[in-house]
């Protein structure tokens, strides 16, 4: 095989379904759309709290990449990832977003009344600051605390600070807690991105294909129903699968992924699953005849 891996047999311009999240490959499915529309909701109307939960891999990252297109010079952006930690971590973190410098060795009050001298200063300044938290599952409920006593310095008429939260389907189930009711009351909008059924799977992988150039039709309709049935309709399963069965079709000098490609693909192993899948899936040879060609 060739470094191109496949873009020369397929006279792709690059790779379709690169695993890394890219805004300029965003398909904007109808659950995408209301997701992003909410996102954006949450920006424009100043809103101290907005949530977007989804499964791990359904395009949560990428549309917050596409959201941060949308930044003006009026806002001041701080992007976290991972947060993790303890009472006074997560405010560390919120400055080193911030690009605001802390002494390693300062109490909790002194990095809140640094927190807050800068967002006042910058409301001053005509901007407003907006934290983004991705992979927000993972803060604590100590930590979702400290972020709604952030809030609380919108004392007045205007919104100077928004938090943005981004994270799995856990922390939808969190925040819902009786004993962060508190919270819940802040959150001005919130969405739940589901996998994409078997319809939007076929036009998202037809959309990848034709983004590079493509036809679309280099992965049949049938093979496509196979993928989505593997993948369980998770954009980023998807990928994996079509990026390797691309390359299994072009190391075999074809023109077209077939069911007979995926099920290579099944039988030799390289595909882990992040779910449990169907029996039928678990012995690709027993294949229904719904997906056979």
């Amino acid at each position: 095989m060739r470094p191109n891996l496949y873009t020369d047999h397929f006279n792709f311009s690059e790779r379709p379904f690169s695993l890394l999240p890219d805004p300029d490959f965003l398909f904007w499915s109808k659950d995408h759309l209301r997701a992003f529309s909410i996102l954006e909701y949450g920006l424009v109307t100043r809103a101290p709290l907005t949530v977007v939960t989804g499964e791990v891999g359904t395009g949560k990252t990428t549309l917050v990449q596409a959201l941060l297109k949308l930044i003006t010079d009026d806002i001041t952006i701080g992007l976290i990832s991972n947060a993790q930690g303890g009472r006074g971590d997560l405010l560390r973190w919120v400055l080193s977003a911030l690009d605001v410098r802390s002494d390693p060795s300062a109490d909790y009050v002194t990095l809140f009344e640094q927190f807050q001298d800068f967002v006042i200063n910058e409301y001053a300044a005509g901007r407003f600051v907006v934290l983004i938290i991705d992979e927000a599952q993972n803060l604590t409920h100590e930590a979702l605390e400290e972020l709604r006593m952030l809030t609380n310095i919108n004392s007045n008429k205007d919104e100077i600070l928004q938090l943005i939260l981004v994270g799995q389907p856990e922390l939808r189930v969190r925040i819902t807690d009786p004993s962060l009711r508190q919270f819940a009351q802040r959150v001005t909008a919130t969405y739940h991105l589901e996998p994409m059924d078997l319809t939007t799977t076929r036009q998202y992988i037809r959309h990848r294909l034709t983004h590079v150039g493509g036809t679309g039709q280099e992965i049949s309709t049938q093979a496509m129903r196979l993928i989505h049935e593997t993948s369980q309709g998770i954009p980023r399963v998807i990928n994996k699968i079509c990026d390797l069965t691309l390359v299994y079709t072009a190391s075999a000098g074809r023109s077209t992924v077939t069911v007979r490609t995926i099920k290579e693909l099944l039988n030799d192993g390289v595909i882990l699953p992040t779910r449990p899948l169907p029996l039928y899936l678990k012995n690709p040879i027993d294949i229904p005849s719904k997906v056979a060609e």
